[in-house]
């Protein structure tokens, strides 16, 4: 949490991309919504839905610092959205069935398995309510052996996108577009940044070998997608409750 509070986004992702998947919804932007950002870290993302939407947007996520954070970057800022912070897992939310309008979540539902959250949120959708979610996502059928056992040990569930869609419609949601995220998301709008916030986490925290482990794993992470860049991204679904 430390190392990314101070980051503009703590995973990849453009607020391009954000208002991208926002219009391939349809979801009248004019009407109030009740929306929830789930995992928004400190919100560049919700900031971005909230100058494009009407009604509330409930932005969730574990870390208070992070919350706190998205708290200060509201401030000056133009927003048409009414924006509430709320500080609980993902996998214990406490929205009533039938409650939301929209559920967001940009790189952040591998915590708790994609197939367990979308499963999950469903409930709390209205029918027809709209699923946008963000998850790394093989462009390729095939890959080199190393690539695929590093993501497959950090996150199992990394699939194909047709993959993914299939798990979506078996949950119950009609898949209405995906789009995979241009190189810039993971470059210049998270890795970039990320390695240059280690120096400072490092004066920090130098002295917990965990620390130095989680450098490493990034610094591990930035080259591997640098070199295999080709087979693998975030892929962006947006969904329908059915």
């Amino acid at each position: 949490m430390h190392l990314h509070l101070d980051n503009n986004r703590q995973g990849p992702g453009s607020d391009e991309t954000t208002l991208a998947a926002l219009s391939l919804s349809c979801i009248d932007t004019d009407s109030p919504l009740k929306v929830a950002d789930i995992g928004c870290g400190t919100g560049a993302q919700t900031l971005a839905l909230a100058k494009k939407l009407k009604g509330e947007i409930v932005a969730v996520d574990m870390f208070g610092e992070f919350l706190c954070k998205l708290e200060e970057r509201m401030k000056g800022e133009q927003l048409t959205a009414d924006v509430r912070t709320l500080q609980c897992s993902m996998d214990n939310l406490p929205f009533s069935d039938g409650e939301l309008d929209m559920i967001w979540s940009e790189g952040a539902v591998y915590n708790i398995g994609f197939r367990n959250g979308v499963t999950m949120w469903r409930r709390f959708l209205k029918p027809g309510g709209i699923l946008a979610v963000s998850e790394i996502t093989w462009t390729t059928g095939e890959r080199p052996e190393e690539l695929d056992a590093f993501w497959r040990g950090e996150y199992p569930e990394t699939d194909t996108a047709s993959a993914k869609i299939k798990v979506l419609e078996d949950a119950g949601y009609r898949v209405l577009a995906h789009f995979i995220l241009p190189e810039n998301c993971w470059t210049d709008n998270y890795y970039v940044p990320l390695l240059k916030s280690h120096a400072r986490f490092l004066e920090k925290y130098g002295s917990d070998k965990t620390a130095h482990d989680i450098v490493a794993l990034d610094m591990q992470e930035a080259e591997f997608y640098n070199r295999y860049k080709g087979y693998y991204s975030y892929g962006f679904y947006i969904a329908e409750k059915i």
